[in-house]
């Protein structure tokens, strides 16, 4: 997990009013690091998102998309002060947001980390020790070791 999410990528306190605003948030986050447009990884997102909800029940969503310019697979951890609605089948309106960038000809790569993603915030009690994070800091420890644990 720690080759997907670097510490400067996890967001707290987010105050989103859409899905495409909190993208615009994700972006920034990501695209000085990766040396890319905000434009271009919001795109990304939104592109993918349009082909069907990434909101994958119980207030999670894994948005994800494949861009150029990049090696290897990036992930920012965002946690909502307000959830959003992601039109997941549960209905529930999330607030736990792992958005996946990988490049463009990645194939396998991308699949695992999504599993891996996917996994771990399938566990409702970790997605709400994760709600109750006090601050970025506590919310990236958080999943290092839950995904240490998932991994064992």
């Amino acid at each position: 997990m720690q080759d997907l999410l670097a510490p400067a990528h996890v967001l707290t306190g987010l105050d989103c009013t859409s899905r495409k605003q909190l993208f615009e948030v994700i972006a920034d986050c990501l695209a000085s690091d990766l040396e890319l447009s905000s434009h271009a990884i919001v795109n990304t997102l939104w592109e993918r998102e349009q082909l069907g909800t990434t909101g994958m029940g119980n207030g999670v969503a894994i948005p994800h998309g494949r861009i150029g310019g990049i090696s290897r697979v990036y992930g920012c951890l965002a946690l909502l002060d307000e959830p959003l609605d992601f039109g997941a089948a549960d209905g529930v309106p999330v607030d736990l947001v792992f958005a996946l960038l990988a490049p463009a000809e990645a194939g396998a790569d991308h699949l695992r980390a999504l599993a891996q993603v996917s996994r771990i915030l399938r566990n409702p009690d970790f997605c709400t020790d994760c709600r109750q994070a006090r601050d970025k800091d506590a919310l990236y420890r958080l999943l290092i070791n839950e995904s240490t644990a998932t991994a064992a």
